[in-house]
């Protein structure tokens, strides 16, 4: 069952060729200023944006048009210069126009001499011709769905479905459009627009998968590429969220916890990886049973949001100390004895993030949707969605059944063409990077990224923990 009234077979992919994504006219982007940031943001004054035209639906070239803002940091030296070098910063649907600037940072003076650096906010992402669902939960990680206390899915089932009826409703059937092959065949457009025969590129986490995807699409136009924090091509997205996120959570759990274990005398957590994973578990459990008001939040804290503040805060080392924190907060929280130091973590880990003027609440969660249900179809039984779910509670405490949990996509619309294929081999002219402990794309995605990919990759392992 969909949500979509158009519940017609997809298109056939063809992401073996170009033709899909030929330019039928010029690609031009005229450059001047950057859209505002939020208050209390500032950017680089020499980065550059534009505004690129591109097909709504790229079988449809002459039909409805949407914009894909661009931006460009000129680093590249006289005599020196090799090209542009494109940057995404994963997601599903994070914006990419200050990319440029967040990279110039820490890329050596050896790359920036050679190569101007190329953002832009993905099609339906902030300035992007955004799209939104009026979604009454705008927060990503509303999306992840734990189950009940006691297993069951009966609620996360009716929320998927309402989500998929109200994006079906409020943004309709061009939606399906927004997909990572059409995403690709954008930055494409780009490369024209740019004047380059060629692109190298730099992606992490979902941008690793629009890279493969860009590759197959245009390998005749791909120069360099390096994805870090990997996603399996072969598992979108149902299994790569199934197969992987349990093992993970389970990889990754022990960094933090050892940093818990050795505070153990102000911290009282446990004095070993052992006794602070049963403290986190009992405390998680405790919430889902019975969730604590957070002080002046909207939101009480409960096994979800605990576990999904958990996620967030494994994905880079330095925030370990503040996840044993927070973890000792949430603790005296659930148990009423609730100290100054522990509403200062709290009030640190919710913060509010601020926003562009602009830019739909839901934007993000809006197209983490569209991205992961439509490049893919997803099983659409809620019996076996309950079944896996089970199973996957046992196996993966930590987890608590979430990544086998049904989502929105098992009520969505037919994606608008079969997945991309990846293709193997080629020029070797990508690098994939991947951490040993990653809970976001674990080990065992940039392995699948790599075997995908064949010879046209070279893979380095790094023994590390985050994403």
């Amino acid at each position: 069952m969909t949500c979509d009234a158009d519940a017609s077979g997809p298109h056939p992919a063809e992401v073996s060729g170009r033709s899909v994504g030929e330019s039928t006219g010029d690609a031009k982007i005229t450059w001047g200023g950057c859209p505002a940031l939020a208050e209390g943001r500032t950017r680089d004054t020499h980065l550059a944006c534009g505004t690129l035209q591109v097909p709504l639906d790229y079988r449809n070239p002459d039909g409805m048009k949407i914009d894909v803002a661009v931006s460009r940091l000129s680093t590249a030296q006289p005599g020196k210069r090799h090209g542009v070098l494109l940057l995404n910063p994963g997601g599903p649907a994070l914006g990419g126009l200050g990319m440029p600037e967040t990279m110039a940072s820490t890329l050596p003076k050896s790359v920036l001499d050679r190569y101007d650096l190329i953002g832009f906010d993905p099609r339906g992402v902030e300035h992007s011709t955004p799209q939104s669902c009026g979604l009454q939960d705008p927060s990503v990680s509303g999306l992840f769905p734990y189950p009940a206390a006691d297993g069951s899915i009966t609620k996360n089932a009716a929320l998927a479905k309402a989500d998929a009826k109200r994006c079906a409703d409020t943004a309709g059937k061009n939606l399906r459009y927004y997909n990572t092959a059409n995403t690709a065949r954008d930055m494409d457009r780009i490369r024209q627009a740019l004047g380059e025969k060629k692109i190298s590129y730099w992606g992490q986490s979902y941008g690793t998968y629009l890279g493969a995807v860009y590759r197959s699409l245009f390998q005749d136009h791909t120069d360099r590429m390096i994805l870090e924090g990997n996603v399996d091509p072969t598992k979108v997205w149902a299994h790569q969220v199934a197969d992987t996120w349990g093992k993970g959570m389970a990889d990754r759990f022990p960094d933090a916890a050892r940093v818990a274990a050795a505070q153990a005398g102000t911290l009282k957590l446990g004095t070993n990886v052992a006794q602070v994973t049963h403290t986190y578990l009992t405390l998680a459990g405790r919430l889902d049973r019975t969730p604590a008001a957070i002080p002046g939040a909207p939101v009480p804290l409960d096994g979800a949001l605990l576990r999904n503040m958990t996620y967030a805060l494994l994905l880079h080392n330095d925030t370990l100390p503040v996840l044993a924190r927070f973890w000792k907060a949430a603790d005296d929280l659930a148990h009423g004895s609730i100290t100054a130091a522990d509403t200062a973590v709290l009030q640190e880990v919710f913060a509010d993030t601020p926003t562009s003027t602009g830019i739909p609440v839901d934007n993000q969660a809006t197209m983490f949707m569209a991205l992961t249900c439509g490049d893919a179809e997803w099983p659409h039984d809620v019996d076996g969605y309950a079944a896996r779910t089970s199973a996957d509670r046992g196996k993966w405490p930590l987890t608590a059944g979430m990544p086998a949990n049904i989502w929105a996509c098992a009520y969505w619309g037919k994606p608008a063409e079969t997945t991309a294929k990846v293709v193997k081999g080629g020029p070797r002219d990508t690098l994939v990077l991947q951490n040993r402990r990653d809970n976001a794309t674990p080990w065992e995605s940039g392995v699948g990224l790599h075997e995908s990919l064949g010879d046209g990759s070279a893979f380095v392992g790094v023994d590390n923990g985050g994403h």
